[in-house]
């Protein structure tokens, strides 16, 4: 999912069914489809997504990151704890969200379970380099929460009922 600096919101889907799936979810103004892949590169990873290359490298354990590992992963990720502290995430990361609606008269969790810095990005689409590493700011539109604002490489579990 890429939003840029005009609004322009584009889903860059693996597979014909994720095309078709995730913007019932989310609100795009294009969706590709078009092979994605990662791997380790040395002091982080790359990611390669259609016409997208992004290499990014990897910092430390983010203080969100030490305060989410409090939790154990099982219950970090249960529909229950993510609406019970719903109002919390929102004070503490201003623009995210634990619990939301996915549209379709279903309901969506996001559990994360840890949040290391990024120190470094080097992204380039369709030929044109995307610039330096920057705040998230204003925050991502394509569902009912943004990721941090400081950049972050966030692992999270996704659950829609």
């Amino acid at each position: 999912m890429l939003e840029g600096p005009d609004g322009h919101r584009t889903l860059i889907a693996p597979t014909a069914e994720v095309a078709a799936f995730v913007p019932s979810i989310y609100s795009f103004d294009e969706v590709v489809t078009a092979p994605v892949s990662w791997r380790k590169v040395e002091g982080g990873i790359e990611v390669i997504a259609g016409d997208l290359t992004v290499r990014l490298r990897i910092g430390g354990i983010s203080a969100l990151g030490v305060l989410m590992r409090l939790v154990p992963q099982s219950f970090a990720t249960s529909p229950g704890w993510l609406r019970l502290i719903d109002p919390v995430a929102r004070i503490l990361v201003p623009g995210s969200g634990t619990a939301g609606s996915a549209g379709g008269g279903r309901r969506e969790y996001y559990g994360v379970t840890l949040v290391r810095s990024i120190t470094h990005l080097h992204a380039v689409r369709g030929g044109i380099d995307l610039g330096a590493l920057a705040r998230v700011d204003p925050p991502v539109r394509f569902g009912f929460g943004s990721a941090p604002a400081t950049p972050s490489l966030v692992d999270v579990t996704t659950t829609i009922r």
